[in-house]
């Protein structure tokens, strides 16, 4: 099979590289300002870092040694809640990296997941142990719950754009993978089925209309939220979606990362790959990825010696209201070659497992 002939190409590789982290980095946010980037770690610390430099500003954030499981930055960008090994939820101020609250569970799990309402007055949790719960951030009291759920334990949960239902994430022996609550009264409104495998990470489009869930079984799905149908599955992956999130400026490009050691690009609108930022080595398990507030940069971290790395994505992007860049020929020939490679490293056996992708300059 021949390949076409390729134009002037840059790569894309990787922006910048930090290493601090002893552990997996299990949590990543991008700060207010566009030049900080924090992160958690199982190693228990949540570090803050300079975009431009790639070294860590000031100190370690840190309480108690239990590893931090995840963390969600409020809307306005002032606060981040944090969920660790202990079963408790922390509120820290982003200004001063001091505690400002505790919020302690009676339930013995591990805090997994979490999510900020869009008016920045609750947070949600998702446990270990199949329980999920609503804070009301100002009096530290949960407004809901704990809802036992239908997961043996709950990996992700999102709220609604319009704050009417929430989403839950997770294992269940029954295929109940994803499950759908009413925010206001915490009763469960629907459980879709489908070929979806442990859903690890969920996204709400925009518009309500689609639900994305990465999953255990090596796939991507699209859901559509009128009807709880499974609308697409996205494929390309060949081990466990970790994380995925949904560009903040067209909200049509979606990123994921998973632990086959790729971190991709997808079209959601045709379900098509449109890029395949690296390959990493075998020790390089990519965990957990976000955009920049712009777009123009993906963070993902990953096992390579618990490092965060950056990426340039902007050349996948246009400006809202502008044509659609995914519609270009070039986007295509870019997604036939993501097909290519992708074909050739899972048949390969002993090939070069450094390739990235070349993208033509706009």
């Amino acid at each position: 099979m021949s390949l076409p002939r390729k134009q002037e190409t840059s790569k894309i590789t990787p922006h910048r590289k930090f290493k601090g982290h002893t552990d997996t980095i299990n949590g990543i946010i991008h700060l207010p300002g566009g030049q900080r980037v924090m992160t958690c770690s199982a190693d228990g610390s949540l570090r803050v870092w300079n975009l431009e430099s790639g070294l860590q500003i000031g100190h370690d954030w840190r309480d108690g040694d239990r590893a931090v499981f995840t963390m969600a930055l409020s809307p306005d960008g002032t606060k981040v809640v944090t969920g660790s090994g202990d079963n408790v939820v922390r509120l820290w101020d982003i200004k001063t990296g001091k505690i400002i609250t505790k919020w302690r569970q009676r339930e013995l799990g591990a805090i997994r997941t979490l999510c900020w309402s869009r008016d920045g007055g609750r947070v949600l949790s998702g446990a270990s142990d199949g329980t999920f719960r609503e804070w009301d951030v100002k009096s530290g009291k949960h407004t809901m719950g704990p809802i036992k759920s239908g997961h043996s334990w709950v990996a992700a949960l999102v709220y609604s754009p319009d704050m009417t239902m929430i989403a839950t994430g997770g294992y269940s022996a029954d295929d109940r993978y994803i499950e759908i609550w009413d925010a206001k009264t915490g009763e469960q409104v629907n459980a879709p089925k489908g070929n979806a495998g442990t859903a690890l990470c969920l996204a709400w489009t925009a518009d309500g209309k689609t639900l994305i869930s990465g999953s255990s079984n090596c796939s991507i799905m699209t859901w559509n939220t009128a009807a709880w149908k499974e609308t697409a599955i996205l494929r390309g992956h060949t081990n466990v979606v970790n994380d995925i999130a949904i560009s903040p400026i067209n909200g049509c490009i979606l990123a994921s990362t998973s632990t086959d050691n790729t971190a991709r690009l997808w079209n959601i609108e045709d379900e098509q790959c449109i890029g395949l930022l690296a390959q990493h080595t075998a020790t390089q398990f990519t965990q957990k990825l976000s955009f920049s507030t712009d777009g123009k940069l993906l963070a993902t971290g990953c096992d390579d010696f618990n490092a965060l790395h950056t990426w340039d994505v902007s050349a996948f992007l246009r400006e809202p209201g502008s044509n659609n860049h995914l519609s270009d020929p070039n986007v295509r020939l870019q997604a036939f070659l993501v097909s290519y490679l992708s074909m050739k490293l899972n048949t390969s056996q002993a090939g070069d497992k450094s390739l990235v992708l070349e993208v033509r300059d706009q």
